[in-house]
């Protein structure tokens, strides 16, 4: 892992279908693992080893998802990706292999365009298992509760306990 990682913040307004996070920003960490013979097998033991599991292997949807009961981390194992976060209204953000993204509950993202060779490889903060909301008409009470309800993880899925994600999320 490079001795620094530039970290941006992204922070998203309720747009009235999707909730967003009203205390947490969205954390982009670029470039937070560098080539590696398996990148997604490397992106699996460092989340397991700072306490992200329950993972998973895939891409990202093509339409606009939220998860009011866990926090998501995404490290990018291979490929490129455009994808929007915070909704219809909020911010297209490019990310490519080695790039992470750690979205507080209650953010939308979705796949807008992605390369063939996309790899994704996705963990929860404790391995809670997140729900998939979508922005129906009847979920939105519900899961602003859950929202609310989500505590904080106790390491970066990157740098652990001394990582950018506990200041950015005190």
């Amino acid at each position: 892992m490079p001795e620094t990682v530039q970290v941006e913040q992204y922070r998203f307004a309720d747009d009235g279908t999707i909730p967003n996070n009203p205390d947490l920003p969205l954390l982009v960490y670029r470039g937070a693992l560098p080539a590696a013979s398996d990148r997604a097998a490397s992106f699996e033991d460092l989340f397991r080893r700072n306490d992200w599991s329950g993972g998973w292997r895939d891409g990202i949807f093509a339409y606009h998802h939220y998860h009011s009961t866990a926090h998501e981390v995404l490290g990018i194992a291979a490929g490129r990706a455009r994808v929007r976060f915070g909704g219809e209204q909020g911010r297209s953000v490019e990310v490519s292999a080695g790039d992470v993204v750690v979205i507080p509950a209650g953010v939308g993202h979705r796949c807008e365009e992605k390369s063939g060779d996309l790899l994704v490889v996705g963990a929860y903060p404790g391995g809670n298992g997140p729900d998939l909301c979508t922005g129906r008409t009847g979920e939105r009470e519900k899961a602003l509760a859950n929202i609310g309800r989500v505590g904080r993880p106790s390491a970066d899925p990157i740098l652990g306990r001394d990582g950018p994600l506990l200041r950015a999320w005190r």
